[in-house]
């Protein structure tokens, strides 16, 4: 059976509908080429009131009149039927999902109402900051499907605060933290169907914040755009939970003193780009960096933060300015003193690492990666004979058990959404 909804038509068989109405929750189909869009506004609310009934509207785009979706309220105690993909071969791959976040401001003013709209492509100026000068930031966090269907969220406050001490380094408003959580949580529940099934993989969220207004001299936006989509992910290294092979760069550097380092700034990742892609085509899985003041302590990899083991002490290089303050990293930190082992954060020579008992990456697309291998100059150094290590292994499954609701929370990490 088919119906016809403002103009759009859709199969009966491939809605979904909520639990407690006959209301249709979301449209399943991709929208028209046109940006086509029913509102759902995100008030300041930690409980999101929106309508459970459907809710009819329409954005205007340079003066034009977009077609009329409509779709009750994703916060409704629905049963969705799971995308059909393949969710026992997700990589770390885009997958185009049904719906995006989006919140404007000008400079000088705080955000103050998001929307929903159906995914698709932005319109930018050409003279936008973020295509200029690189004024922008990410962020990633992601959704877990536990065993009884629930979906839970991991430290999306941490994110919402790091967001934050970018923004102002990169002199561009921000989300409130209260914002950007409700922003997430009604990105997440509208894009349900696409949230694997345990133990499949994750929804990975991707806000963003750019200075989508016109700027021609170096200057900050006068307009800005905090935005999220999501995809359906997999591993994030194609070896899994397998061991991955660094090799440690000694020309080119992540960082330096007084940069943007210690933030999540766009730049940031195409300068590791020349070197990771280097050394991708040599086999290796990425690049560890060094200091680029001494070249001979640790920072960080192109996307990740590295641990050392050495019996049972686990060493961290220390947040200077120059590392990003990973949540995962802060998390393991906490995870691994709570399982009885010594955590330093300090600085780490190459000379410790090519000591050390194992070595593990966190991150929240990587979560834990053991290290198999790391090569230096002309010396390659491999780590409990190239298996995954004991300490690796018992730290990964503690954080994903508690990350897919596995064991109980007793840290107040997780949030439910359903």
């Amino acid at each position: 059976m088919r119906m016809e909804i403002g103009g759009t038509t859709f199969a009966e068989s491939n809605l979904c509908y909520s639990r407690t109405s006959s209301s249709l929750l979301i449209p399943p189909r991709p929208p028209p080429p046109l940006f086509t869009d029913t509102r759902y506004s995100s008030s300041s609310s930690p409980h999101l009131p929106l309508p459970k009934q459907p809710h009819f509207t329409s954005l205007a785009y340079n003066n034009t009149r977009t077609k009329v979706v409509p779709v009750a309220s994703p916060v409704s105690n629905a049963s969705c039927e799971l995308a059909d993909i393949d969710w026992d071969n997700l990589g770390f791959n885009f997958t185009a999902t049904d719906y995006m976040y989006s919140m404007k401001c000008s400079q000088g003013e705080s955000f103050s109402k998001g929307e929903l709209l159906h995914f698709g492509n932005i319109e930018l100026s050409p003279s936008a900051g973020i295509l200029n000068y690189g004024q922008g930031l990410f962020e990633g966090l992601k959704a877990y499907r536990t065993q009884d269907d629930n979906i839970l969220l991991f430290r999306p406050d941490e994110n919402a605060m790091r967001m934050r001490m970018g923004a102002e380094r990169m002199c561009m408003p921000a989300p409130s933290a209260e914002q950007f959580v409700d922003a997430v949580k009604l990105t997440v529940l509208a894009n349900e169907r696409w949230v694997p099934p345990p133990a499949k993989g994750s929804l990975y969220i991707r806000p963003l914040l750019m200075g989508s207004g016109s700027v021609l001299g170096v200057a900050p936006a006068p307009e800005y755009t905090f935005l999220i989509y999501v995809s359906p992910v997999g591993n994030y290294f194609k070896e899994g939970l397998a061991p991955i092979n660094l090799v440690i760069e000694t020309d080119m550097h992540r960082a330096a003193p007084g940069g943007t380092g210690g933030v999540k700034t766009i730049g940031n990742y195409a300068a590791v780009l020349k070197a990771q892609s280097a050394a991708k085509a040599k086999g290796f899985s990425d690049v560890l960096y060094l200091d680029s003041v001494n070249k001979r302590y640790l920072e960080e990899v192109s996307s990740c933060n590295v641990f050392v083991v050495k019996g049972n002490v686990i060493s961290t290089p220390a947040i200077k300015g120059t590392i990003l303050p990973g949540i995962t990293r802060k998390s393991m930190i906490d995870v691994a003193r709570s399982q009885g082992f010594q955590v330093k954060e300090q600085m780490i020579t190459v000379e410790e690492l090519l000591d050390a008992d194992e070595v593990f990456c966190t991150g929240t697309a990587v979560v834990v990666s053991p290290v198999g291998s790391v090569t230096y100059l002309d010396k390659r150094v491999t780590y409990g004979n190239s298996g995954v290590g004991v300490v690796s292994q018992k730290l990964h499954l503690a954080l994903t058990r508690l990350q897919m609701g596995l064991t109980e929370d007793t840290m107040g990490w997780t949030v439910e959404l359903k």
